[in-house]
């Protein structure tokens, strides 16, 4: 599976917007937003489809239709952001919610809320987080997801870095990482660099 690096000159000008610490919340709201659309579209190139056919206004033709459905499944609470685009890329794909914490000493992500939608043991599951650092809470939330039946997973992330990528390749093989950069490495307190600084923070303002 490994990890996807989305290489597009939209995506790259996107990242530069949110990399930058003078972009201000409207915009960083905007560019999050676009930039998960296009990491998305590339997240979901590989469904399974049905062939099926439609009736044009002329005549019969071939068609095809996603197999099996798509829920989206953000880490609270920076996921939020990124689900919120994939809901208009995916009108009809219900949004579960993983929440967890980071401890600022151990750098360990604590769970404390998890909700599902039925019937994920037969969907496609795509996990949204912008920022894979450690790769310990996105290892924690495919742990969890998996442990609710999930099997076909993929995680969406910005920004990633070699020690969270190797995390998670080494935990979850069979899962798929597409982000737009993997960075060069963590500071002592666990942030990328040179990163976007948090994301959380600067998409909410708080």
């Amino acid at each position: 599976m490994g990890c996807h690096v989305v290489d597009h000159p939209l995506v790259r000008a996107k990242l530069s917007t949110l990399r930058d610490a003078s972009t201000a919340l409207c915009g960083f709201r905007d560019a999050l937003h676009e930039l998960s659309l296009l990491l998305g579209y590339e997240a979901l190139r590989d469904l399974e489809e049905e062939i099926t056919s439609v009736q044009t206004p002329l005549e019969i033709c071939g068609g095809s239709r996603v197999r099996d459905a798509i829920f989206i499944m953000p880490i609270l609470r920076a996921g939020l952001g990124m689900a919120e685009a994939l809901s208009e890329l995916l009108p009809d794909a219900p949004i579960g919610h993983i929440g967890m914490f980071r401890d600022e000493v151990t750098l360990e992500p604590q769970p404390y809320y998890l909700r599902v939608p039925p019937g994920i043991e037969k969907a496609n599951v795509v996990c949204v987080d912008p920022m894979l650092a450690t790769g310990n809470s996105a290892v924690s939330a495919i742990d969890q997801l998996k442990k609710c039946g999930a099997k076909k997973i993929r995680l969406v992330c910005v920004v990633g870095c070699p020690q969270g990528v190797a995390r998670m390749t080494e935990a979850h093989p069979d899962v798929p990482i597409f982000t737009a950069a993997v960075d060069t490495g963590l500071n002592e307190r666990g942030y990328i660099l040179p990163g976007l600084g948090d994301a959380g923070d600067r998409y909410y303002g708080t």
